[in-house]
């Protein structure tokens, strides 16, 4: 049974805005890159756009769209194409799929979405908040079943109470997070909010950090970003406010820079709690989040089961499982932090840094 919260005449209105404005990008636009993969059997697209197959077929075609490259939507990709390969496998069946990326630009993902719904693609697997908006939108007329991935808040982002999309939600417990903070240090004196206006998935546990600190009577500094030289530019300004400890939800736009500020940020003496294992695993220092891998899985399962069984009787969205503490020992290290401090609040899976 679809469910609704307070939050929605928020919802739809957002919803209306965002599909006003992709409705009226009618001028054409460069043809959008070409896929980064894709299997080899093309699959049969004769049922008709946005319908639940009222019998089994033995070939499908999905579309994952990213909303950019960077590790946490990539990850999330990968596992998602693996999930979609063992179900084919263990089905009898063939599932093709394409890897798209929007490159962080909504006109091209405007073009990637109008490209696979005039494909009949059976499913569409849009992977961040902007590039699950814009496939609903491009997706309203065709009713192609959207199962976006990774949506921190998908009513703040308008994409419930729509009968065509569902979906799997990252939502973030930032309380969580700020009570690792202050496990590790109690003695912080000031801490940096450092996100982007554009991200959705920022705006509820951004919220919910001031609120968090406002109740503990710590001051806190704000910096916003846009581009990856303006991450650069904020992570600089923050380490110049001598803040003691810097909070980033699920941001996309500060995740794609975090290989270029981890290291300013580990040598000024702060550490940085974010919000999912792939900025650890960039050079942040913590975070307690979901797995992301997992999460993959999840929605290429959920998908699987809109395009077989319909889409009647999902819910909006579905929870992945979160509560896995993860470190980065080597900026650990640099930080001479002792994150022992964390094992009683959870499992610690302990990384390094790579760039991927």
């Amino acid at each position: 049974m679809k469910k609704m919260t307070m939050k929605k005449l928020l919802a739809l209105g957002c919803a209306f805005v965002l599909a006003c404005s992709m409705l009226g990008c009618s001028g054409k636009a460069e043809e959008p890159a070409a896929p980064e993969e894709a299997t080899d059997t093309p699959a049969d697209t004769d049922a008709p756009e946005g319908e639940a197959p009222t019998e089994a077929k033995d070939s499908y075609q999905i579309a994952i769209v990213k909303q950019m490259d960077h590790a946490s939507l990539d990850e999330i990709a990968n596992a998602v194409a693996a999930e979609l390969d063992a179900i084919a496998a263990d089905k009898g069946i063939t599932i093709s799929y394409e890897i798209y990326s929007g490159q962080g630009d909504q006109s091209t993902l405007k073009q990637i979405g109008d490209q696979v719904v005039g494909d009949k693609v059976d499913a569409i697997i849009p992977i961040a908040t902007l590039a699950a908006q814009v496939m609903a939108t491009c997706a309203e007329d065709s009713k192609t079943p959207v199962i976006f991935a990774a949506i921190s808040d998908p009513a703040e982002a308008g994409l419930v109470d729509i009968d065509y999309v569902t979906g799997t939600s990252d939502a973030l417990n930032t309380s969580f997070i700020m009570d690792m903070m202050f496990a590790q240090n109690p003695d912080i004196q000031k801490v940096g909010l450092f996100y982007s206006l554009s991200e959705a998935n920022s705006t509820t546990p951004i919220a919910e950090a001031k609120a968090y600190l406002d109740a503990k009577g710590v001051a806190y500094t704000e910096q916003t970003a846009a581009t990856n030289d303006e991450v650069i530019a904020g992570a600089s300004s923050l380490i110049a406010e001598g803040v003691d400890a810097i909070f980033t939800p699920t941001d996309n736009v500060i995740m794609a820079a975090e290989l270029a500020i981890y290291e300013d940020l580990a040598e000024a003496g702060i550490p940085h709690y974010t919000g999912a294992d792939s900025f650890v695993r960039n050079g942040a220092f913590t975070t307690c989040g979901v797995n992301y891998t997992d999460l993959g899985t999840q929605t290429a399962d959920l998908a699987f089961d809109a395009i077989t069984e319909g889409m009647d009787g999902m819910e909006d969205f579905y929870l992945t499982e979160g509560g896995i503490i993860t470190v980065n020992t080597e900026t650990a290290e640099v930080l001479n932090i002792d994150y022992s401090v964390f094992s009683d609040m959870g499992e610690i899976v302990e990384v390094i840094t790579t760039e991927d």
